[in-house]
This record gives structure tokens, C-alpha cells and sequence, in this order.
């Protein structure tokens, strides 16, 4: 089923969460735990994140350096494929354009159709250096934009070079969007023209990122409506657990915690940190409810039992 007829289907507001693929070596049991600990409050769907290979540099002798590229994190597409045939629970992919060629692409999204799985979110992805100094940039989608026109090409049976009697895919296609305004973007007129264009090029939905303050959101959504932006906007949240996220957050995601949150959660002992930030999204939830948002999208790192209780509290 695709994300946008879950969307349009729904009554109520929905609530979707987002995992990330194992380290290499890791273990699917994980995972699997996550899942499990969501399968009593019935997640429509799920996205699974992905991320290109990171560079690393290894000191040679006389020294020179090697260049070397690993993904930390492989696995995405067969991961949406275990947890689709052992859940029957949609799995939405990440599809990236950073450190992946229009070819490798192209590829990944062919698998996909085999697989039946047919979501995917286009994001542009984190700069891990690879790829930065291809001399043809053409091979690559720059812009998340791009990545949608190129999945709205496959929809239509146009691949990378001409085929003769060439299959359309069916993908519906989400995007990322930023109600604290993307970190590259010079200012807010202009961050919500990259977002109509990703809405233009064939995007069904926009996911945010997170937010902690929903004032954030609903300007955000204000600011996209007057630009003419009617596609459903799915509101992020995380569960803030412990003191670190403090720093980590805002470093990692570019997003602000607000001083009454981060006071609360520095003045607390450890162990009362993870109900500071449950009761902080109950009430973050329960205002986006009443705003009859279509849907809330939890951030999940490697636990899911604050999230499970959230969601069982507000529904």
C-alpha cells in the first residue's frame, strides 16, 4: 500500500517511525526487536534510513595516504525486504543522493519494484566526502529534487538509456522538509522553493525533520501552504533519553531544543531524563493531534519503548 493512500485513507492522525540499518556485522535480531516492541500499536509504515560509504584515509609509507570508501551501515534494501515478508508492514527505504551514481540508483530502485515495495524517500543525504571530487557530476543527482524527476522517469518507463518495451515502475515518493529551514539554505523564501521544486518534480509527501518546539512546525506548514504546497506534511519527532542529546542533536540534525526542555533535562538525574522527554512529546503530540496533523513520525535509534508509550497514551 502506498504511504499517500494510508494518508488520505486515514480518519485520524497516523503514527510512522524511522530505524537505522545495523552497523556492519550487526545483527537483524535487533531490528527485529525494535519491531516488535511497535507491532502493538500497528505502525502503517516504516521508513529505514540509508547512508553512503564515508571516507577514510590510511597513511601509506613515504607519507602518502590511500583513500578508502565503507558504508557503515549496508543492508537497507534487504532489510525493507525482511521486515515487509515477516510483518506485512510497508517499508519505506531511503534512497540517497550523495555517494551514489544515477546508475547505482537506478539499480537500487529496480530491485525495489522486484521486491514489491514500491515507497521511497528521496533525501539529498549527509556529505561523507565520497563522490566530492567526481569529475562527472552528471552521473550524480545533486539535489533531492533530481532523485524525484529520475524515480517519475522509471513511473513513466523512461530508464537512464532507452529501452525497448521497458517496464513503469509505481513508486510514490516522499521528501524531506525542514521546519527549522535546511542548514544550506540562505533563508526562508528560498528553502521553500527547493521544497515546491521537489513537490513540483513529482513528490507525493514531505516527512520533517525533527522539531521540539510545534510552533516550528505550524509556521513551517503556514509557509508552505502560501507557496502553494498541498501535499501532506508529516510532523518528525524524537524522544529526547539521555543528557548527551543536548549537544548531539543539534550537531548531528541542525535543530534547536528549546531552554525549558534543555533546563529540565540538565537540572535531572540520569535516570529521570528518559520521562522528561517522553512527557515533552506527549504534549508535543497531543497539540499536533488536536491540529488534526496527518500524520507523526518518530525518530527511533535503538530503542522503541518510549515511543510505544507515547503512542499508547495519545491515541
Amino acid at each position: 500500500m502506498k504511504v499517500i493512500d494510508f494518508l488520505t485513507r486515514a480518519d485520524s492522525t497516523l503514527f510512522s517511525y524511522e530505524i537505522i540499518p545495523p552497523k556492519r556485522g550487526g545483527n537483524i535480531q535487533q531490528i527485529f526487536g525494535l519491531i516488535d516492541q511497535l507491532l502493538p500499536i500497528d505502525p502503517p509504515f516504516i521508513d529505514i534510513t540509508s547512508r553512503a560509504a564515508e571516507v577514510y584515509y590510511e597513511k601509506k609509507a613515504g607519507g602518502l595516504y590511500r583513500r578508502h570508501a565503507k558504508r557503515k551501515r549496508p543492508g537497507t534494501i534487504g532489510l525493507c525486504a525482511a521486515i515487509k515478508n515477516r510483518y506485512n508492514i510497508e517499508a519505506i527505504p531511503h534512497l540517497l543522493c550523495r555517494g551514489f551514481t544515477c546508475e547505482e540508483t537506478e539499480d537500487a530502485l529496480i530491485e525495489l519494484n522486484y521486491l514489491g515495495i514500491h515507497n521511497v524517500l528521496a533525501v539529498t543525504g549527509d556529505d561523507t566526502g565520497r563522490g566530492k571530487y567526481s569529475r562527472d557530476e552528471k552521473a550524480r543527482n545533486q539535489y533531492a529534487n533530481q532523485l524525484v524527476e529520475q524515480t517519475v522517469n522509471m513511473n513513466r518507463g523512461i530508464y537512464l538509456e532507452e529501452l525497448e518495451d521497458a517496464s513503469p515502475t509505481n513508486f510514490c515518493i516522499g521528501v524531506g522538509g525542514y521546519p527549522e529551514k535546511h542548514i544550506e539554505s540562505p533563508n526562508w523564501d528560498r528553502d521553500i522553493q527547493f521544497l515546491k521544486n521537489k513537490i513540483l518534480a513529482g513528490a507525493h509527501y514531505i516527512v520533517t525533520q525533527m522539531f521540539f518546539d510545534n510552533s516550528a512546525y505550524f509556521r513551517f506548514v503556514d509557509r508552505a501552504r502560501k507557496a502553494g504546497i498541498s501535499v501532506p506534511l508529516i510532523a518528525g519527532i524524537k524522544i529526547i533519553t539521555r543528557k548527551s542529546h543536548l549537544s548531539l542533536l543539534p550537531k548531528t540534525f541542525h535543530v534547536q531544543i528549546p531552554e525549558a526542555l534543555t533546563r529540565k533535562v540538565m537540572d535531572a538525574n540520569p535516570k529521570d531524563i528518559r520521562k522528561i522527554g517522553v512527557d515533552w512529546a506527549l504534549k508535543q503530540c497531543q497539540e499536533l493531534i488536536d491540529a488534526q496533523v496527518p500524520c507523526i513520525h518518530f525518530f527511533i535509534m535503538h530503542d522503541a519503548k518510549g515511543v510505544a508509550e507515547v503512542v499508547s497514551k495519545v491515541r
